[in-house]
């Protein structure tokens, strides 16, 4: 597996909990976890094939953003704070749908 086949494969998973959580359908906790477990594959991929040599799509860039606004912010900053929750709406939304590539949006790879 590649980089870019793990980014396709968890990004609109990520993209899909994110909005959950944003419309209160999915708790803070299950994305916690959700975290950790794309931390340790994406761990086990980069020990097992040289996934920093190809380069970062604009996908792999948003997500890697996402997934650190919910590991820096707590839930009731992300759900109260009206910049904070447009900005993991629309990194979700590009994900799902494409567009505009999000302002302020810089994720790098761990």
């Amino acid at each position: 597996m590649t980089a870019n086949d793990f980014i396709e494969t968890k990004a609109p998973q990520l993209a899909f909990y994110g909005k959950a959580f944003l419309d209160n359908q999915l708790e803070y906790q299950e994305i916690q976890l959700y975290m950790w477990d794309v931390l340790e594959e994406w761990q086990h991929l980069t020990e097992m094939t040289p996934a920093m040599e190809c380069p970062q799509t604009d996908t792999e860039t948003v997500f890697w953003y996402l997934l650190h606004c919910f590991d820096k912010w707590p839930d009731w900053a992300l759900r109260g704070n009206q910049l904070l929750r447009s900005q993991v709406d629309e990194c979700c939304d590009y994900i799902n749908i494409g567009g505009a590539f999000p302002q302020s949006c810089v994720g790098v790879r761990p």
